[in-house]
């Protein structure tokens, strides 16, 4: 598939700039569990899944004829920490509302990005949308 190569070298590097954002952010004056958990484990959530992205984990038909979704490369436990954030930044209370939104912003990004690849990888790569979706993670960090 062309450009798969720079699409999924994007995403990396996409991953590690939103990591590196996450890690800055302040952990307030007593980090509380979920402070400890969005400097520490969502960043390796977050890059794990933007240098895991595959765009063979896609939609397929199993042998017996029965649809089976794609991953992506997002894998279950990776998945159910980026879909955890909306409720985390609920107590990150020494986060700013911006920083909070922000945050949910590149979970959700990210999750749509192995979504795109699991539902049609040629048209994600090829069109240009997984590079507005790095865009738009680039824009969130800012």
């Amino acid at each position: 598939m062309g450009g798969e190569e720079e699409a999924l070298a994007a995403a990396g590097a996409a991953g590690r700039r939103a990591a590196a954002w996450i890690r800055s952010l302040s952990t307030g004056l007593d980090p509380s569990p979920v402070g400890s958990w969005i400097r520490e484990d969502l960043p390796e959530a977050i890059e794990r899944a933007m240098s895991g992205l595959d765009p063979q984990a896609c939609d397929r038909m199993d042998p017996g004829g029965v649809m089976v979704d794609g991953t992506g490369g997002l894998d279950e436990e990776t998945r159910s920490k980026l879909v955890f954030v909306p409720c985390a930044v609920q107590d990150a209370l020494w986060l700013t509302p911006d920083q909070q939104i922000r945050l949910v912003a590149v979970a959700s990004l990210v999750t749509g990005a192995a979504r795109l690849l699991a539902e049609d990888p040629g048209t994600a790569i090829t069109t240009g949308e997984l590079s507005r979706t790095w865009a738009l993670v680039d824009h969130a960090i800012v």
